[in-house]
């Protein structure tokens, strides 16, 4: 097979300053089934009771894929609110909120996203892992820099924290209408360089906004996997890319975050 071949039938891509610590497991999933012989089955949210199975199956392989005998997920609703998981839970039981953080191991925290930014940390030392769902609103309102704290709480230290920010809308794709730029701007004049407007409508770079704000929350360690979840139709669901087309629904795909007990 052709690197070009093994590109397209990507399921999962792997940062290397995660894929380095020994007991940490991680994957930012495509929308790939995690077998060869399939494609463009992994959507890892329940949208409907129909879809159950084949939703419990994807998440399955991308549990099995990170090494973890659970996974939790949240009902992201686009907020900063982060929860501590001391024991799993059911979707059913699951809480609202966009990010989590566990010492506990063997247990997957899994972030959906359809160009949102997920976010992965971990300090291995600490035995602390966290992961977020930071779209632009839970960005600009304080999710990546809560998950921090919430760490810190665990005993971890952003000084050794090491942060991923995921596939996401790349800033070529992420065109905004001028009251969206205005509502940066309000919040911090400085937030004017996440914005290219030499085009006919102003774009926002996500990805440099989210890493940003995992930076200010004192990690230098962060690495930017960089593909553009609207542009890449091949391995990412995409709500933008579904807006346009006018289409009634859309995947979304699973990244996830695990510890190893040894």
């Amino acid at each position: 097979m052709t690197d070009a071949a093994a590109l397209s039938n990507a399921t999962v891509f792997r940062v290397p300053a995660l894929a380095v610590l020994p007991r940490v497991r991680h994957g930012f999933f495509t929308r790939n089934a995690m077998t060869d012989e399939t494609r463009g089955e992994a959507n890892c949210a329940y949208h409907t009771p129909e879809e159950t199975a084949a939703v419990d199956a994807a998440r399955h392989r991308c549990r099995t894929s990170v090494e973890a005998s659970v996974l939790v997920t949240v009902k992201q609703k686009h907020t900063p609110d982060v929860v501590i998981v001391d024991e799993p839970w059911s979707w059913a039981d699951a809480p609202i909120a966009d990010a989590m953080v566990t010492r506990r191991t063997n247990c997957a925290l899994g972030i959906l996203t359809a160009d949102c930014a997920p976010v992965l940390f971990a300090d291995e030392t600490a035995s602390v892992i966290g992961a977020a769902h930071a779209g632009w609103r839970g960005a600009a309102f304080g999710v990546v820099g809560k998950t921090v704290d919430a760490m810190r709480e665990l005993g971890a230290d952003p000084a050794r924290i090491v942060a991923a920010v995921g596939p996401c809308i790349g800033p070529a794709s992420y065109e905004v209408g001028p009251d969206f730029r205005d509502q940066f701007l309000a919040r911090d004049p400085d937030f004017a360089t996440y914005f290219d407007i030499s085009r006919a409508k102003p774009h926002f770079n996500l990805p440099l906004f989210v890493a940003d704000m995992v930076r200010a929350s004192g990690i230098a360690n962060v690495t930017v996997q960089g593909s553009d979840t609207m542009a890449d139709e091949a391995h990412f669901f995409s709500y933008r890319r579904m807006t346009l087309r006018g289409e009634p629904d859309y995947g979304r795909q699973l990244s996830a975050i695990s510890l190893t007990a040894a």
